[in-house]
């Protein structure tokens, strides 16, 4: 049958419904005219919120809100759990030099954390702790800011410290001149995010020879002198800057820096005696510690310091066994951990400072129970986290791993499942009296910057409650 045929059919057999192409239907253009209304009207909403004067909501959770300050130490590198603070004797393996002994209840390595060893009933340990990822960067910055960097606000997400600082911002005084966030041994430190520049960490490695660029090399009076003719010149640009946040941010960074300059109380903050080093492990770590012992004592309105200790990647010789003996490996670098953070708590309990200052270490992620046949151990999701001071009950240990660490047995807290990086991030928001579920509507895309991920309902990331009871 022709064209012209069909045609001639069709014609004479009319049919009543209209062709399938002209029946009603969606198109891509009317599906996207209604998606796109939804859409828009989705967003305004979060737009008039975000306009709001009160940009943030929560659920009004109670808090543990016993620690005014936090000391996060990022064991940079991975240590291995079951050589350090879940350790496992392993026949062939373990180097009788670790030294285990059984200290209240806890098989420790005295050969390794022998400082520590002697005051368990002063910190308590997570064993069921693990990781999402095992890659460093990855985990690195997945324990700063208690979220999946790749996910959609990963690569805007601020540092827990930033937090900290934005939520204790209205607690500072006018005399305060410490940053409320300080990163030591930490130039890889995650930054403010998509909040401001002055909540970012201010970075610094510690030396003898104090903090630097106090001093002008003309002298006090000609640097105020010039600092002030600046301000004379600038402020119509530099305060409520009409060229944008960015130059405002440089103008709070002048101030605050120029608050550093001349003054006493951080010279004493940020200088040390070499006996004060030595007892902490004469090591850049235990200088570190010494500062951020310091900054607290001086109360000038430091709250949060991270401080890292890196080194821990040992995929070869972990026992320094094989020509390392000197060099980076699990006794050496055990030891500057134990004797600085030994040190700090022990001056911290000194000073009054232990129960109101919670001190957390933990790595990105742990390391296999097996040996390789370089003499190390590889990457492991399962860990430990280090807890004390802040409220923390000591002598505690959550969580229960196998005969060799490679599995968890007993979660050991109220969700009965492992911890995970969120999860701590919450306990330190709880610890400090910041409400974990809050949600602010002041993220650049307006969709909802939760201070930790996925914390509303019983079965998501919440406070480890079971450390403070």
């Amino acid at each position: 049958m022709n064209k012209d045929n069909i045609k001639k059919v069709l014609a004479s057999n009319p049919v009543a419904r209209p062709s399938y192409f002209r029946r009603p239907h969606w198109t891509r253009r009317n599906f996207f005219q209604i998606a796109g209304a939804g859409i828009t009207a989705s967003f305004l909403a979060k737009e008039a919120d975000a306009q709001a004067p009160n940009t943030c909501t929560s659920q009004n959770m109670t808090t543990i809100n016993k620690a005014t300050n936090v000391i996060f130490i990022l064991m940079a590198g991975a240590p291995s759990h079951v050589d350090t603070f879940d350790f496992k004797m392993t026949s062939g393996v373990t180097p009788a030099a670790a030294a285990p002994q059984t200290v209240n209840g806890i098989l420790w390595p005295t050969g390794i954390l022998p400082k520590l060893g002697a005051m368990t009933s002063q910190f308590s340990l997570v064993r069921s702790v693990q990781a999402h990822a095992l890659v460093h960067s990855l985990g690195q910055t997945w324990v700063q800011i208690g979220r999946n960097p790749a996910a959609s606000l990963g690569n805007i997400a601020p540092n827990i410290g930033s937090i900290v600082a934005l939520q204790k911002a209205a607690e500072r005084q006018p005399g305060h001149v410490l940053p409320t966030f300080l990163a030591l041994n930490s130039d890889g430190a995650v930054s403010s995010g998509y909040l401001d520049a002055t909540y970012a960490p201010f970075k610094v490695d510690p030396s003898t020879a104090g903090l630097p660029n106090t001093t002008n090399s003309l002298g006090q009076t000609r640097w105020n002198e010039m600092y002030t003719q600046m301000h004379a010149e600038d402020d119509v640009l530099r305060v409520n800057s009409p060229l944008g946040q960015p130059v405002v941010d440089m103008d709070n960074l002048y101030t605050s820096g120029t608050g550093l300059m001349y003054d006493p109380t951080v010279a004493s903050v940020f200088t040390y005696s070499s006996a004060d080093s030595t007892r902490y492990g004469a090591s850049s770590f235990g200088n570190a510690l010494i500062v951020a012992k310091q900054a607290l004592a001086a109360n000038q309105g430091t709250r949060f310091i991270q401080v890292t200790l890196g080194g821990w990647d040992m995929h070869v010789d972990i026992y320094g066994e094989a020509g390392n003996k000197n060099g980076t490996n699990i006794f050496t670098l055990g030891k500057q951990f134990d004797a600085g953070v030994a040190a700090l708590i022990g001056d911290l309990e000194a000073d009054g400072l232990l129960d109101s200052t919670m001190i957390v270490a933990l790595g990105e992620f742990g390391r296999t129970p097996g040996f390789t046949a370089a003499l190390g151990r590889d990457h492991y999701l399962n860990q430990f986290a280090f807890f004390a001071g802040g409220g923390v009950q000591g002598g505690r240990v959550l969580g229960v791993t196998d005969a060799t660490g490679a599995n968890i047995l007993d979660n050991g807290w109220s969700q009965n499942r492992p911890v995970n990086p969120e999860d701590i991030e919450a306990t330190i928001y709880s610890a400090m009296g910041i409400d974990w579920t809050t949600i602010c509507y002041n993220d650049p895309f307006h969709r909802g910057f939760e201070f930790v991920p996925q914390s509303l309902g019983p079965d998501f990331y919440n406070p480890i409650n079971e450390l403070f009871k």
